[in-house]
């Protein structure tokens, strides 16, 4: 009984619990409450998941508790919010999250996260509060910044010397960036409260899918709920399109910020929008009613800005450079589809010079295996695809006599399966590509059914941590193939497929109301009968890296799934790369012992991982400055370094590294990307993009001397491509 009245007491108190002296009206705006709509859609994604999950799990008292640690976790991962208190109060829903969805009454969720908005405020409204006292820099005192793993705090006042430590850290990171007093506590008052306008702004939406996050996750790590305009902005993500303006924003000063234009878009061709113009209102059409989106949140604005293709919005804007009382322009265009070249395939011509010629290596950049569905679904022949995509940028370097090609899969965390074994064809063909095995044991065989190859020549895929399920399913197959040489660092470990199951197509619902769930279906296994699952792709020509393989990566996930083996495919292997690998890691290791770039990049993995140990930072000023004087010294040794010897590396990028290069791409100026001036923010980012990729110079190296290996010897010329049907260009 008491039980039940502490937990009735909880739903009515969540919003009001962090209510102190210097808490604000507006970040303590009414509790949010779950819509009727959310009910229908966690008691049918329930339904889905019991019956069709491939690792079906019963949602019970024990998968309660499960989604209750996960829930708090997702909330607060680094304890910064909650106290062990919140927590004991909290525990009364441990077992009750089940019955919340079945019952179809969603008030202990929403009372959770009212009570995690209430104490973001409180902890936001004591920092702005610490602002007004300053700190003593002259203290010897540590920071600890990494807290996934400890306790949470066990007071009030424990909670407030975190967050004191925090705010004072902050404050120094200004400090030593060469910012007084005044200017301090005027950009960190301004970063707490647009947090605290933040939180104001959250919608049951928001409450409602981070929930359902917390249970699918609870099953298995890939499976995720997707609200509404979520599920809109993931088909966008694998179409590459919408229907739009063209102009990429952000929020600035709580104003909607022109941060990019998207080259042929009609926001590019009008003239009218430039970079860091702020859009006031939105109206639809020449005579609709102008909606005043002055903080807005960023996404209830885009949503207002997109809508039908050909159809008129009209925008009320301040132009980059007036000030609030700066005259408006009223500017009309027409909606278009915009297609999202920046984030589809790339190439570049790395030309690699050894003692007697020079080789021309091409480099394929694939963010992601991409496809419009949609498109593809009703036989468009022009629809946007991964595939085809590099099989254009293939031939084109074809044509521009290449000797090698780099597939750059680092950063890939997937997508599309289809795309990933037709991608895989452009270079072995016809045949096998990966296994999948479905909640009965059924195995099937996903073989690539195009027999023309568009690319027969050496081939080197470079991966990283973050190459994920596809990016893993085409490094294996490559691998297993004997079709190239895979380096890099092991990938992610993530071998799972998951399919869409639109929730509002299961009831017949016209208009989107429930969302999807991205619902893992069946294991994917390699043709060797092997699976990437926790183990992920074992790169033959290993880099060093800075991963922490304990968070990142599947082995990082308590429920993932285990690995496990099948019996193989039946496949012919197209070459073998074993009788390339010693003289291509000893060119290797000779290489990187005489480069001083790659040294660099070893030296700075190895403080990462120091700093990731440690998880301290000093927050005396004359130990923090000591610290940065000793960073500016190894730049400046660097330098020195560098022009005393020419790179091995010099002659790919056009230029070596300059100190200042470095200095401006990665020194710590204390600020937030939305507090720096958005032209200034936009070369640090060009900076950074441009900054020298010393590992995928080293990846076009290797690969270059594959290609001579296989040229000077005939006999591993035979080994690598017996009988490959190519195509002509």
């Amino acid at each position: 009984m008491f039980k039940k009245l502490l937990w009735i007491a909880l739903l009515l108190t969540a919003s009001t619990q962090a209510a102190t002296p210097g808490t604000t009206a507006t970040a303590l705006s009414s509790a949010l409450k779950p819509e009727q709509q959310q009910t229908e859609a966690a008691i049918l994604s329930a339904e889905v998941l019991t019956r069709f999950h491939y690792k079906p799990v019963p949602l019970d008292d024990v998968m309660s508790e499960k989604v209750f640690n996960l829930y708090l976790k997702s909330l607060d991962p680094e304890k910064f919010y909650f106290t062990q208190a919140d927590i004991d109060q909290l525990t009364v829903f441990h077992d009750k999250l089940d019955n919340a969805i079945k019952d179809e009454n969603l008030g202990a969720p929403f009372a959770i996260f009212n009570r995690y908005t209430a104490r973001v405020s409180q902890r936001l409204n004591y920092a702005r509060q610490l602002l007004k006292k300053g700190f003593d820099f002259k203290q010897k005192e540590n920071y600890y910044y990494d807290r996934e793993k400890v306790d949470w705090a066990k007071s009030e006042v424990e909670m407030q010397a975190l967050w004191r430590q925090r705010v004072k850290n902050d404050w120094l990171r200004l400090k030593l960036a060469g910012k007084d007093d005044k200017s301090i506590v005027e950009t960190l008052d301004n970063r707490y409260l647009h947090s605290l306008n933040s939180i104001a702004k959250l919608k049951s939406e928001d409450a409602f899918q981070t929930f359902m996050n917390a249970y699918t996750m609870a099953i298995e790590p890939h499976t995720n709920y997707l609200a509404p305009r979520s599920a809109e902005d993931f088909d966008i993500s694998m179409k590459l399109s919408l229907i739009g303006i063209g102009a990429v924003l952000t929020t600035k000063d709580d104003y909607t910020t022109v941060r990019e234009l998207v080259p042929g878009s009609p926001a590019y061709l009008s003239g009218q929008l430039k970079v860091g113009d702020r859009i006031l209102g939105v109206a639809q059409g020449k005579n609709g009613a102008m909606t005043d989106v002055q903080g807005f949140r960023l996404d209830d604005a885009v949503a207002l800005i997109r809508g039908k293709a050909d159809t008129v919005v009209e925008l009320d804007v301040l132009p980059v450079g007036a000030g609030p009382d700066g005259k408006h322009l009223r500017v009309s265009l027409i909606r278009k589809k915009i297609s999202l070249e920046e984030q589809a395939a790339k190439k570049t011509v790395l030309s690699i010079v050894n003692e007697t010629e020079t080789r021309r290596i091409g480099v394929i950049s694939l963010p992601a295996f991409y496809q419009d569905f949609e498109a593809r679904h009703k036989k468009d022949p022009q629809f946007k695809s991964a595939t085809r995509d590099v099989a254009r940028l293939l031939r084109e370097m074809k044509a521009e006599k290449i000797d090698g090609v780099l597939l750059d899969l680092r950063n890939n965390g997937g997508g599309s399966l289809d795309e990933a074994i037709e991608l895989t064809g452009l270079f072995v063909g016809k045949g096998p590509i990966v296994q999948q095995r479905d909640a009965k044991g059924r195995v099937t065989i996903a073989n690539n059914n195009d027999t023309n190859v568009v690319w027969d020549g050496p081939l080197g895929v470079l991966i990283n941590r973050n190459s994920a399920s596809a990016s893993e399913i085409v490094a294996a197959a490559i691998q297993d193939y004997g079709r190239g040489l895979i380096i890099g660092e092991r990938s992610y470990g993530k071998g799972t497929v998951q399919s869409m199951v639109d929730l509002d197509q299961l009831v017949e619902n016209k208009k989107p109301k429930f969302g999807e769930l991205k619902l893992t279906i069946a294991q994917f296994f390699r043709i060797n009968g092997g699976t990437t699952q926790l183990h992920g792709v074992k790169p033959d020509i290993a880099f060093p890296t800075y991963a922490d393989e304990d968070s990142i990566g599947e082995s990082g996930f308590d429920n993932a799934l285990p690995w496990m083996q099948i019996n193989p495919a039946r496949y012919l292997p197209v070459g073998t790369m074993q009788d390339l690998l010693p003289t291509l890691q000893k060119r290797h290791d000779a290489r990187i012992k005489e480069d001083r770039d790659f040294q660099f990049l070893t030296e700075d993995f190895a403080e990462i991982e120091q700093l990731r140990k440690d998880s301290r930072i000093s927050l005396n000023e004359s130990e923090r400055r000591k610290e940065r004087e000793t960073r500016e010294n190894r730049l400046k040794s660097r330098e020195a370094l560098r022009k005393s010897g020419k790179s091995v590396y010099e002659n790919i990028t056009g230029r070596p590294v300059e100190q200042e290069d470095e200095k401006a791409a990665f020194e710590d100026d204390g600020l937030q990307a939305n507090e720096r001036d958005l032209s200034n923010q936009l070369a640090l980012e060009k900076e950074r993009k441009n900054a020298k990729d010393v590992l995928l110079d080293e990846a076009a190296y290797i690969v270059s001397d594959q290609v001579g290996l296989i040229k000077n010897g005939p006999r591993l010329t035979a080994q690598l491509k017996p009988g490959i049907k190519t195509i002509a260009n």
